[in-house]
């Protein structure tokens, strides 16, 4: 099976490592990859966002089989591109890829579907965001709606630190375009934990949990990066944990994403926070 990974960061290179241990595999092939990919896989420049340069190169080089890493390339629609070129591909369509595209949908469908999370409200004018943070009070946590490389988002111990978190997303554009809306919600306390399962738009099975390292200074301390490490299992997320997420959290969104028509396949990520109140989901 010749095989296209989509992809330049380490989580890529972990897929490539993974994938060139398969016995099917006849050829591995990323785009871009990266230096490490490079000893592994051909690599060949074509850019993650660049969806039509990446359907014509998997037409014209008879890929198998697309295994799509980055979110972004999903949310434009590589997914929907592949399928109907009739290449096989791992990875959401665009429509179900607005999980995590948009931390507004994300939200919405956690109300729709009764799944636990913090209160929420969003906002694409920037006075009204305002108002709101100064009714609320602080602590709080903004965070830009679209994707924004893990930077997005916010925690503000005081109200002028929310204030200026909303100048910084939606007036000074920091984020681009995914600060055009914000998402203002509840500050939750405990321990954070992100979850996996996979997913074929009707049922899930659990890939249990990771904590990763995301604040950039010692102690949990500063913004947040777009990830320095992380590890697996999560000591936090029990077994009977574990039951609870996917009874909660991860099987009404499958369900909730089915019904609207939207089903989600590939890996489901859910970002949580693990408090006295059991597990809420927060992206």
């Amino acid at each position: 099976m010749k095989v296209l990974l989509v992809g330049s960061g380490g989580r890529e290179h972990a897929l490539a490592w993974k994938l060139k241990q398969s016995p099917r595999l006849s050829k591995l092939i990323c785009a871009p990859g990266n230096a490490g990919i490079a000893g592994i896989a051909d690599c060949v420049p074509i850019g993650t966002e660049d969806i039509a340069g990446l359907v014509d190169f998997a037409k014209a080089r008879a890929v198998d089989f697309v295994v799509v890493g980055p979110e972004a390339p999903l949310t434009l629609g590589l997914a929907d591109r592949l399928s109907e070129a009739g290449i096989k591909v791992f990875g959401p369509k665009a429509e179900a890829a607005r999980l995590e595209g948009s931390k507004a949908f994300m939200k919405d469908l956690a109300a729709r579907t009764g799944i636990p999370t913090a209160w929420y409200a969003t906002f694409t004018d920037i006075e009204k965001a305002k108002a709101f943070v100064c009714e609320k009070g602080a602590p709080i946590v903004v965070k830009a709606s679209g994707l924004a490389a893990g930077k997005g988002v916010i925690l503000c111990p005081t109200l002028d630190e929310a204030l200026a978190a909303i100048d910084l997303m939606m007036s000074k554009r920091e984020f681009g375009a995914a600060g055009d809306e914000v998402v203002i919600e509840e500050f939750l306390t405990g321990e954070e934990a992100s979850f996996f399962a996979l997913c074929d738009g009707t049922t899930a099975i659990s890939f249990n949990a990771a904590q990763d390292h995301k604040a950039v200074g010692d102690g949990d301390t500063g913004p947040n990066t777009g990830g320095m490490g992380a590890y697996s299992p999560a000591p936090v997320v029990t077994p009977a944990l574990e039951s609870d997420i996917m009874a909660r959290i991860v099987m009404p969104a499958v369900k909730g994403m089915a019904e609207a028509g939207t089903p989600f396949v590939g890996v489901l990520f859910a970002g949580l926070m693990i408090g006295k109140d059991g597990p809420k989901l927060i992206e």
